[in-house]
């Protein structure tokens, strides 16, 4: 277990120069200061990072204590410090040097006095940041552009930006031996579930790792579990409206530092194929949005593998939909054709991401000009292979959820393969062992397929329609919301 003893400060200020010059290793960190300072006829010291800190209040601050007399810090000196010659927000005193070392290296400045046995720590911290775009993942036609970035203060601002209520919690963790990563705990205490946020807050506090360099996704692994299973746990959100309106139903947020992406706990299955911009519009226009969204998701997931059933079995199918099928597999069976362009879709996506945004044209047009037409020519894919396997790729991209997309694309393969292999009974066994599979799952104890299984008509009403706000007096049941009245 990585963790140092309590050290207490020193009255000395040559004995926590020399502790903090080891820890922090001065002489060997180029970014990390120590500015000996001489103020009021004590001696003082400074320890920073550079880079972290405002230069400008720093300087402000360093030319006030630079105008005191000697005789000004003769009485109770920490008290003065604190509350008249130190006049910043943010100063607090720490008696441990081992959280002082800490400390600055997540940002803030350290002061030490000769003759006081505390340190000042004064957070006048400042950290390279982007702007609070819109997400790219998360698009609208109208609504806000702003989005998450990768700075912690700067998304809770932005979540309380939003949520103006006095119940509005922020408790903050830090988890990492080593990396000491900043971690917030979002929720509205008089609607959220307290046995709920206790589950979360306890899943988080066992986290035993040297550091978060995935972020939330590390932690997610860690809280949710089922380590195999290809199904996301949680919801992934880069706009704070949409943390916000999933904080109004009694959900738990969880930001992280150094993530624009805010984890939402617990989740069902369903709320990954909601969309923002089905609120966006009127109550039917997003309730088509959301039908059409649920048909292209099935899509991906059951069209390639249903209509390899009724290529090789076509006997399924009314004599009116008999030309269903290909007139021929070509010389490459046919299974192998499926296989390979799902991999070429997979090596084409892999591909994108990487590609610079200004030879993303060019990539398309070779994609195109290899798979589309000169695959088809010399016979290694027939056109209705990449017709529905067109089809079966749109609907992966209209899902909103980028972690359920890549599940249901290995749940595609599953499907297919089963199908290959056993024919009518092996897709009806696979199909069923997935359902099966799905509703076992459960996210913080609340059952993933929940109102689908169990079913509950009132709210499965809800995931199907895109009910009119004034009619949605209720907060979801499965919360267990102190509140359920909206």
């Amino acid at each position: 277990m990585y963790q140092m003893e309590k050290k207490l400060v020193s009255s000395s200020i040559d004995e926590n120069i020399e502790y903090m010059k080891n820890a922090m290793a001065v002489d060997k960190s180029f970014d990390v200061i120590q500015l000996d300072l001489s103020y009021a006829g004590r001696r003082m010291v400074m320890f920073l990072v550079d880079g972290f800190v405002k230069d400008d209040i720093l300087h402000y601050l360093m030319k006030l204590l630079a105008g005191l007399d000697e005789g000004q810090l003769e009485n109770d000196p920490l008290d003065m410090l604190l509350k008249r010659y130190i006049p910043y927000v943010e100063v607090e005193e720490k008696d441990d040097l081992n959280q002082v070392v800490d400390t600055v290296l997540a940002g803030p400045t350290a002061l030490f006095v000769d003759g006081i046995d505390k340190a000042i720590l004064i957070d006048a911290r400042t950290y390279p940041v982007r702007g609070p775009q819109e997400p790219d993942l998360e698009r609208v036609v109208r609504g806000s552009r702003d989005g998450y970035v990768e700075t912690l203060v700067f998304n809770t601002a932005l979540t309380r930006r939003r949520i103006r209520d006095r119940t509005l919690r922020m408790e903050y963790l830090q988890i990492g031996r080593r990396s000491k990563t900043d971690v917030v705990v979002c929720y509205l205490e008089d609607i959220a579930d307290p046995e709920l946020v206790e589950k979360i807050k306890n899943s988080l506090s066992k986290i035993d790792t040297d550091g978060l360099p995935m972020a939330e996704k590390t932690i997610e692994e860690f809280v949710s579990g089922r380590h195999w299973n290809p199904y996301p746990m949680v919801r992934y959100t880069e706009r704070p409206d949409t943390a916000a309106a999933h904080l109004y139903e009694g959900h738990v947020c969880i930001i992280v530092d150094g993530s624009p992406s805010v984890l939402i706990t617990p989740t069902t299955y369903w709320h990954h194929l909601q969309h923002i911009e089905e609120y966006r519009n009127k109550p039917l226009v997003g309730a088509y949005l959301r039908l059409v969204r649920f048909l292209a998701v099935w899509a991906s997931i059951f069209l390639l593998p249903l209509w390899y059933l009724f290529t090789i079995q076509p006997e399924l199918l009314p004599i009116e939909f008999f030309s269903i099928g290909p007139d021929g597999s070509g010389p490459v069976p046919l299974l192998l054709q499926l296989i390979l362009i799902e991999l070429g879709i997979d090596i084409l996506r892999m591909a994108a991401i990487h590609t610079p945004t200004s030879l993303g044209t060019a990539l398309g047009l070779v994609a195109a000009l290899m798979i589309g037409q000169v695959a088809v020519e010399v016979g290694i894919f027939i056109n209705d292979v990449i017709l529905y396997m067109a089809v079966a790729a749109i609907g992966t991209f209209a899902t909103p959820s980028y972690e359920l997309s890549l599940a249901n694309r290995l749940v595609r393969i599953y499907l297919l393969v089963c199908t290959a292999l056993f024919g009518m009974k092996g897709f009806v066994i696979a199909t069923f062992l997935w359902i099966i599979m799905l509703t076992r799952l459960k996210s913080f104890g609340v059952p993933y397929m929940w109102p689908f299984i169990p079913f509950n008509m009132r709210a499965f009403r809800d995931v199907l329609l895109r009910s009119p706000i004034p009619l949605k007096n209720r907060r979801p049941r499965f919360l267990h919301p102190k509140d359920p009245d909206r």
